[in-house]
């Protein structure tokens, strides 16, 4: 059983923990409970680490993993149960509240030939800004021959809390341009590029414009196929029917003050998500999981 490195270090502003166990290496940030990159000895990362992210207090990271929660995106765009949740007149920021605030680090621990990183968010007093609900929450990560990652929501308080969610992975590829997505075939998907259109996926989906779409009932398997890589990105999801993917191509990327222009030439983010149809209701006392296991294999 090796034993895990665990290195505290400063991006800038932020708090985070270089962590490497076995092959693999893992930067994971305080704010947000951030995954920033992960990859494993001698092959290229599996979460992409922007270049031009931003290490901020209280900004969003542009980069790795960032914990979408209590809603997704827009909120305006949610279900109208995930609207009803909020309170308050100011604007909604995107993705929802707990991408800025700084997570407790619960511990680092071997498990077998694993190692599990846990965060929990501190339950404000009063509640999140906006969100009055007492719902804990816990990011779990573990370490073994892939990268598994979960997202745990317990409602603690009295009334029924509905929520949308995500787990916003930045994928390295070598070129968007000449990779391809497998295990979307047949499936339904809203195109919010068209005036949010439901469009049916045809064949393996392969990426030549700006892509922003909402795949329902998506199976647990999705694979990202990168033929100058030779590798195969697997992903594995768990407590969840929906999945985004998102590159933003050349002009919107040029837009982002914290990418660079050709960054997105070398992400891909699919999404493990509960969003739509699929988003999650939990009764007092009741809790839900959302997760996804990453690996690679040779092609």
């Amino acid at each position: 059983m090796s034993t895990p490195n665990v290195e505290a270090v400063k991006l800038d502003e932020l708090n985070c923990w270089r962590i490497r166990h076995g092959q693999a290496e893992l930067l994971v940030a305080q704010q947000g409970a951030h995954i920033l990159s992960y990859q494993l000895a001698g092959e290229p990362p599996l979460i992409w680490l922007n270049d031009e992210a931003v290490f901020k207090t209280g900004k969003s990271i542009r980069a790795g993993v960032p914990v979408c929660w209590p809603w997704f995106g827009n909120l305006s765009r949610n279900p109208q149960s995930v609207q009803a949740m909020r309170v308050g007149n100011e604007p909604p920021t995107a993705h929802g509240l707990v991408r800025a605030m700084d997570w407790e680090l619960l511990g680092i621990e071997t498990e077998g030939d694993s190692l599990k990183v846990e965060f929990v968010l501190p339950y404000p007093e009063g509640g999140l800004p906006g969100w009055p609900h007492q719902v804990d929450l816990k990011l779990s990560i573990r370490l073994d021959e892939q990268l598994h990652i979960s997202l745990t929501s317990e409602n603690k308080g009295a009334e029924h809390v509905t929520i949308s969610q995500a787990l916003h992975s930045y994928f390295a590829v070598s070129d968007v341009r000449n990779v391809h997505v497998e295990g979307l075939d047949g499936l339904s998907y809203i195109e919010t590029l068209d005036d949010w259109k439901t469009v049916t996926q045809a064949g393996d989906l392969h990426f030549t414009g700006e892509t922003d779409r909402i795949y329902l009932n998506t199976p647990p398997k999705l694979s990202i196929v990168d033929p100058h890589w030779e590798r195969r990105i697997e992903l594995t999801s768990s407590g969840s029917r929906s999945a985004v993917i998102w590159n933003p191509w050349i002009d919107r990327a040029a837009a982002f003050s914290d990418m660079a222009d050709d960054g997105w030439q070398r992400m891909l983010c699919i999404e493990t998500a509960n969003v739509m149809g699929d988003v999650v209701t939990l009764a007092p006392g009741e809790s839900h999981t959302l997760g996804v296991s990453i690996g690679s294999k040779p092609l």
